[in-house]
């Protein structure tokens, strides 16, 4: 049976690709990606010419059908969405699992993460860490599942928005004011920043900016270890 390579990408830093990553692409018969255009500028980097196909959120069940039709005539197929590895907080999990029941192979390719780059120079993970992606860009829906999250007592991480920083931020520190975050903005790129702090300064801090640029990633510490980290 044909493989489906599930590729990790560059969140930023294009010196992040792996060796395998790009001897893949340049394998494979036909590359389906998260959005063709951001694929493009990556291939064009480095010199790599393939076929496209669109495979984002909201097509990812209608695509995967095509994927699988590439896979039944014998194609080898790979799979980036427009950063990190696929599947999350990004499309691929529906690919993933329609192909492995349609009886091909799925081949993880490893590599960038802003999950795993933010809680490599957090410092303080612990044994348990929650994954949390993005949150309700709703209020209400966002405050609770906020308070359900840090009532665990476990470290959490979540991904936000330049847009919504601020308010999720606000929402942090109404909750637990003295909880320890990392915030991670721009994780590998020229202008990355990494702030440490207590969630109320990190929120005083980006509040007060005029603007604001930039995905963010953010790790809120577990309770035990904030409680350590205060003695």
């Amino acid at each position: 049976m044909s493989k489906l390579y599930i590729v990790a990408t560059p969140i930023g830093n294009l010196g992040d690709i792996t060796l395998r990553a790009l001897d893949i692409l340049k394998t494979v018969d036909i590359i389906a990606c998260e959005d063709t255009r951001h694929t493009m500028q990556l291939l064009t980097h480095f010199e790599i010419r393939k076929p496209m196909i669109s495979c984002r959120s909201q097509n990812e069940e209608f695509a995967a059908q095509k994927v699988i039709k590439l896979l039944n005539e014998g194609k080898e197929v790979a799979y980036a969405s427009d950063a990190g590895t696929p599947a999350i907080s990004d499309p691929g999990a529906v690919l993933v699992t329609m192909t492995r029941k349609a009886g091909h192979t799925v081949v993880p390719i490893p590599g960038a993460s802003a999950f795993a780059t933010l809680i490599s120079v957090a410092g303080m993970g612990g044994k348990t860490i929650i994954f949390e992606g993005f949150l309700s860009p709703k209020s209400g829906r966002r405050r609770k599942r906020l308070k359900e999250l840090l009532e665990t007592n476990y470290s959490v991480v979540l991904y936000e928005s330049p847009f919504r920083i601020v308010k999720l931020l606000t929402d942090i520190a109404d909750i637990e004011s003295e909880r320890n975050l990392v915030v991670g903005r721009e994780l590998t790129k020229l202008h990355e920043e990494i702030v440490e702090g207590t969630a109320m300064q990190i929120r005083d801090n980006f509040a007060s900016r005029v603007k604001i640029q930039g995905e963010f990633a953010i790790f809120i510490s577990g309770k035990k270890i904030t409680q350590l980290a205060e003695e």
